[in-house]
């Protein structure tokens, strides 16, 4: 019985690994293609945009862009599948977005932020969220952004610090809840365990908790939902699970909470074709993939009679250890399930397929 459940489980497999002579800092498919991304910063201190055609089990170099400043992140998810413009934030505060076809000069530039851009996230492009294409990013000066490309250098959001409030270094950004034209939230996460919800519709900050320990990543299962389900991981190897569907006034949502490993989690990702099941990367140079199992109720009513949430349960599916160093990046190919591809600070990219994911 064992050796057919252990049979069904998912394999992780490492298909192609490319060293690179650079710190690699994120990896992205590029959509509808055979193609990845990965971003970094060279010896020199400059930055390294790199992209590679996965060919059978060989990944070959097409391009290498150089840029001034060292690249932290990048994202496509503001940008039409026609376009596929990444946007990337650096070192140096930069926002910029690069038409990878012609990449000596951004098509759209702006200095952001006052220090190093950490985390960025784009929607209502590649078809995925209604409403505007909208591009966040999350600095170490403590702001976070929200900027619509189409407008000229001003974000049309920012959500800063209020006065005699201290500036955290912010980690991690995500947007959640695009169902339609008008709804839109951002969640961001902070070095000192600061989670906070901030509704772009009404502009104010909808919900805040602390993890009690610095965030490192955070993701919706879908972006183009209601708010249904938050994964949020931290330094002290522990991720929570926030179930967002139910709100109560003054608990705020239910969340269930794993220790997946000693070390850091230093990223999530949802399976872009099913948003119950999850992979965090970790400090160990491992990775987890995970699945979500719902409660029989969702929500219940407290003594008062309000609404609260009832959190599920996460159960492990497969772990596996690719690397001495920490893994830093993760991203799902959206067009090919299973499809997968990490970077380390082993200055090495992974290409991975992850097995059987329609037998759970």
């Amino acid at each position: 019985m064992s050796a057919a459940v252990g049979a069904e489980r998912p394999q992780v497999v490492s298909h192609v690994q490319q060293a690179l002579s650079y710190t690699v800092f994120d990896c992205k498919w590029v959509p509808r293609s055979a193609r990845l991304l990965c971003l970094g910063s060279a010896a020199r201190g400059t930055g390294l945009v790199q992209l590679y055609e996965l060919h059978g089990a060989r990944l070959e170099l097409l391009r290498e862009i150089e840029k001034p400043k060292p690249i932290k992140c990048g994202t496509f998810g503001a940008t039409s599948l026609q376009q596929r413009y990444l946007a990337t934030g650096d070192f140096d505060g930069n926002l910029n977005i690069w038409n990878l076809e012609a990449p000596e000069i951004p098509v759209y530039s702006v200095k952001g932020h006052k220090e190093i851009i950490n985390s960025i996230d784009g929607v209502g492009g590649l078809g995925i969220g209604e409403g505007a294409p909208e591009i966040v990013t999350g600095s170490r000066d403590g702001t976070v952004k929200v900027w619509d490309p189409r407008q000229n250098d001003t974000p049309v959001a920012n959500m800063e610090p209020v006065q005699g409030e201290s500036k955290r270094d912010c980690w991690t950004v995500a947007f959640g809840n695009a169902y339609n034209q008008e709804e839109r939230v951002v969640c961001a996460g902070y070095d000192n365990g600061d989670i906070k919800l901030f509704d772009l519709k009404t502009m104010s900050l909808r919900w805040e908790t602390n993890i009690k320990n610095g965030v490192c990543s955070v993701e919706f299962d879908r972006k183009d939902i209601n708010m249904n389900k938050l994964v949020a991981t931290s330094l002290e190897g522990k991720f929570h699970v926030f179930d967002m569907r139910t709100q109560h006034p003054t608990k705020g949502f239910a969340s269930v909470s794993e220790k997946a490993q000693k070390s850091t989690i230093w990223q999530v990702r949802h399976l872009p074709q099913n948003r119950d099941i999850f992979m965090t990367s970790g400090g160990s140079g491992s990775l987890h993939l995970w699945k979500y199992e719902y409660p029989a109720q969702r929500s219940k009513k407290d003594s008062e009679g309000s609404e609260m949430g009832v959190a599920g349960s996460v159960s492990l599916l497969q772990n596996v250890t690719l690397s001495t160093q920490p893994i830093s990046s993760l991203d799902w190919s959206p067009d090919k399930k299973g499809l997968c591809v990490c970077g380390a600070f082993d200055q090495t990219v992974r290409v991975l397929i992850v097995t059987k994911l329609n037998k759970i």
